[in-house]
């Protein structure tokens, strides 16, 4: 599967959790709202439908409703509306709020009558021998107090009610409100007359027939139907308007949301892939040319994002490439550069010796000799640094002692450095053994190539020190001459195949040219590192560190 596909499908499944979790979480945060308004909507139902019932059953009348209507209107944030049974308008919340009606919601109205209920509670057995006059007598106190109760509302003043026999309620002046004039115009009067009385007795004397609890049923129609009259009407209640924002959750509207966020997700996986895969494409043109041959093949590395590292990195490795393989025909250059002069000369001796133009003399034959020997030394170092770039070297480690390295590289060099005039001195100290581990040949070997250097380097009359110390876990064993020194432009160069300072690439100081990498090859492989320091006209020390055997 491409990455393309692999970031697509991962980018995809976490767009569908992410969406998924966030339309159920906004859908049960939505629902929890929304029962918890519809609870509220009970609530102020239940207060609005108590509040009406308690006016019509204390004020006898709907006059003077608008301003509970108003109230609860204000507190509840519901439109309300009350009707009467023919279907006209007794009150509007929105014409009292000062606003244009509207049309009224869906929800079915709420019954709300006032009228009380003849209740023969207790003990029954009292009421059975004179239920119709009783029953008349109510009729003709609930007559009269409802009355009464009405035009004190009407006149301002507030009504106090409370449950008398038989549930009828009875009405009195609280007090407060309205003008004097108005409220006395109200008399609740000493009771009903003997002809209102006598009218009720006449009415209630169809229940006669019926007996007992029987009879109770019907007093209870006839004390509705009596007091009809003058009760306060049951009014309908309307709750709501049609432009009412309602309570359920719409499912569309999450829904469309839910797949617009997806649809941005994959929007934006879509110019993601695009972003990463562009560098990505680069690299992959970039390294097919690389691995034809093209070594100057390299991508755009700006930014710094871990893309941008990735093209920084591939870059740095062309480099590398492309300067080795400038090295390698460097190195084929060089080497046929060392070996062509020789050989040339060689083979003329050899024809002229052939042809008889020249004698086979002893200093003949020790020149040509001393050539190959020198042909033979650049094969073998060659060969040595061949195999130690390779890993192929062979050491032979053990535990050595530096001091004795050193010791033994000054004796072996003694007689060169005295040949030339220079002075060869080591400066070991004399606290005991420092312990080496590696192989004391190659380690010979790459100090001597040091030590060799420096006396070729070095004028009559100089000196070439090696000087030995322990310092940091470390030992430091540096080669250091009064030679002519080496310019800080050339000291990058130093280890280089074949480099010589002297541009000519004379052999007035001999060497191969391999002797400084193969000693840097041989260090490295004894987890050491070679330093150096020059200065034109003062000399130059080789340090070699390597770490405490």
């Amino acid at each position: 599967m491409s990455f393309r596909i692999r970031v697509f499908a991962l980018i995809l499944l976490v767009a569908l959790a992410a969406t998924a979790a966030t339309a159920w979480l906004t859908l049960a945060q939505v629902t929890r709202q929304v029962r918890e308004s519809a609870a509220a909507d009970r609530q102020d139902v239940t207060r609005i439908t108590a509040e009406l019932r308690r006016y019509g059953e204390t004020r006898g009348t709907w006059d003077g409703v608008a301003g509970t209507v108003r109230t609860l209107a204000r507190d509840t944030g519901q439109r309300i509306r009350l009707t009467d049974a023919a279907g006209g308008t007794v009150a509007d919340s929105d014409v009292l709020l000062g606003r244009e009606p509207r049309p009224i919601g869906t929800a079915p109205p709420l019954l709300i009558d006032p009228r009380p209920e003849l209740s023969f509670q207790g003990d029954r057995n009292a009421y059975f021998p004179s239920m119709a006059k009783v029953t008349t007598s109510a009729i003709a106190d609930y007559t009269t107090g409802v009355t009464y109760a009405a035009c004190l509302t009407r006149a301002g003043h507030d009504v106090t009610v409370r449950e008398g026999d038989l549930g009828v309620p009875e009405f009195t002046d609280a007090g407060g409100g309205g003008s004097g004039a108005g409220s006395g115009a109200c008399v609740k009067g000493d009771g009903p007359s003997g002809a209102v009385l006598e009218s009720h007795r006449v009415a209630l004397d169809v229940c006669a027939p019926t007996k007992g609890d029987q009879r109770i049923p019907c007093l209870q129609r006839v004390f509705a139907e009596r007091t009809a009259a003058v009760a306060p009407q049951p009014v309908s209640v309307h709750l709501g308007a049609l432009d009412d924002a309602g309570q359920s959750l719409a499912v569309g509207p999450t829904v469309a949301v839910a797949a617009g966020v997806a649809a941005t997700v994959l929007a934006c996986a879509l110019l993601l892939g695009r972003a990463v895969l562009r560098p990505v494409r680069a690299l992959t043109d970039a390294s097919l040319g690389l691995g034809g041959g093209d070594l100057g093949r390299r991508v755009p590395a700006a930014g710094k994002g871990e893309i941008a590292e990735l093209g920084r990195s591939f870059n740095r490795m062309a480099d590398s490439l492309q300067a080795s393989e400038e090295r390698q025909r460097r190195l084929v250059g060089d080497i046929a550069h060392e070996l062509r002069t020789p050989l040339a000369n060689l083979r003329g001796y050899l024809e002229a010796l052939r042809d008889g133009v020249l004698e086979a003399d002893a200093d003949l034959l020790d020149s040509l000799h001393e050539e190959v020997l020198l042909q033979q030394r650049i094969v073998d170092d060659l060969q040595d640094l061949a195999l130690a770039e390779a890993g192929a070297l062979t050491y032979h480690r053990g535990a050595l002692d530096a001091g004795e390295l050193v010791e033994t590289c000054r004796t072996a060099h003694s007689a060169l450095a005295a040949a030339a005039g220079v002075e060869l001195t080591a400066d070991v100290p004399g606290t005991g053994p420092v312990p080496l581990y590696g192989d004391p040949g190659r380690l010979r070997q790459a100090l001597s190539n040091l030590v060799g250097n420096a006396v070729r380097h070095t004028a009559p009359g100089g000196s070439v020190r090696l000087e030995l110390a322990e310092r940091d876990e470390m030992v430091r064993i540096t080669v250091r001459d009064t030679g002519s020194g080496i310019p800080a432009a050339d000291l990058p160069h130093l280890f280089d195949r074949f480099w010589r300072a002297d541009a000519a690439r004379g052999r007035a100081t001999g060497g191969s040219g391999l002797g400084l990498s193969i000693a840097r090859q041989i260090v490295a492989d004894h987890r050491g590192a070679i330093e150096v320091t020059s200065e034109v006209g003062v000399g130059t020390a080789f340090t070699v560190v390597l770490p405490v055997g």
